[in-house]
């Protein structure tokens, strides 16, 4: 069901451009230091035509930064991402979960979805089917591949002040 609503939710704006890259099973994530992606850090809101996203990020500390995102449909929340990026064996690794309006948890308790750095360049983090483009310094987009699909989406946002 909740693979469903994304699909539906988010078919209005998926992408024919690639945005996203993968990695293949046995191929080695790049050096990369947490304070090298700190232009992620702030608050975050866009439009997308099914409603409002917002996405919340803090700055780097103990070689982590922790993340929120929120969409809100017809003033409502339909759903909530809690994630983390974290500095891992001398690379960089997004890890998300998802919770319903009432923080009802998606996955099952121990798990999450996990993202492997693939490429990082001055203004854009690729992990594994997720990457993070700035823009400029009050722009950025989030380009998210689903695996179900094979379709890409562009969440566009603007720096909040």
């Amino acid at each position: 069901m909740k693979i469903f609503i994304l699909l539906c939710l988010f078919s209005f704006v998926a992408t024919h451009a690639q945005h996203t890259l993968s990695l293949q099973e046995n191929d080695s994530t790049p050096i990369a230091s947490i304070t090298d992606i700190s232009w992620i850090s702030g608050s975050w809101k866009g439009k997308l035509p099914e409603g409002t996203i917002e996405e919340l990020w803090s700055i780097p500390s103990a070689g982590s930064m922790m993340g929120s995102f929120k969409l809100i449909v017809d003033g409502k929340i339909k759903f909530y991402e809690f994630c983390t990026i974290t500095q891992e064996d001398e690379s960089l690794l997004l890890r998300i979960k998802h919770f319903g309006n009432t923080l009802h948890g998606w996955e099952e308790k121990e798990e999450s979805e996990t993202f492997r750095l693939v490429n990082l360049t001055e203004d854009k983090v690729y992990f594994d089917g997720l990457t993070f483009e700035r823009i400029n310094e009050s722009e950025m987009n989030i380009h998210v591949l689903f695996k179900e699909s094979g379709k890409e989406m562009t969440f566009p946002y603007k720096r909040m002040q």
